[in-house]
């Protein structure tokens, strides 16, 4: 019993490949630059996944025009520079710096600062707060209270 609950753990934890024996090519050169091309291409449904790694019927057309275009004799650019003239940039996983891609590469780091500027103007306003002082008829009745615990 303990095999197989070991068994079905494995199966759920291990990756699940998506590549269909009908998609993959003869030529074993060629199935292997479309693995190594496949990995660099993000599944545009399933958005943080590879072609190769997705089920779905997206990245199952990528992975087959992927490999069209390699039969025809694409070099591995021409190849992905047609999957990203069809799709945009953000087909890759590491895209390049550029100016269409400028707000992606730098967006962490400037929602970063606005949050460090954020945190710095709270603090700052925070840390110069005067605290509440008295009115008049609060600091008479504080001296009598005073005055009537120390008698």
């Amino acid at each position: 019993m303990k095999w197989r609950l070991a068994l079905a753990f494995a199966m759920l934890a291990s990756p699940a490949f998506a590549v269909l024996p009908n998609e993959q090519l003869a030529d074993p050169a060629l199935e292997a630059r479309a693995r190594t091309l496949s990995a660099g291409l993000r599944c545009v449904v399933c958005q943080n996944q590879t072609i190769d790694d997705s089920d779905a019927d997206l990245a199952h057309d990528l992975r087959v025009l992927l490999r069209q275009r390699l039969k025809v004799g694409d070099s591995d650019q021409e190849a992905v520079a047609f999957l990203v003239k069809r799709y945009g940039a953000y087909i890759l996983l590491k895209p390049p710096f550029e100016t269409e891609t400028l707000l992606l590469w730098l967006g962490p780091l400037l929602a970063l600062l606005a949050g460090a500027v954020g945190v710095g103007f709270y603090l700052r306003r925070r840390c110069n707060d005067d605290p509440a002082s008295f009115t008049p008829e609060e600091q008479a009745r504080l001296a009598k209270l005073l005055k009537e615990e120390t008698a």
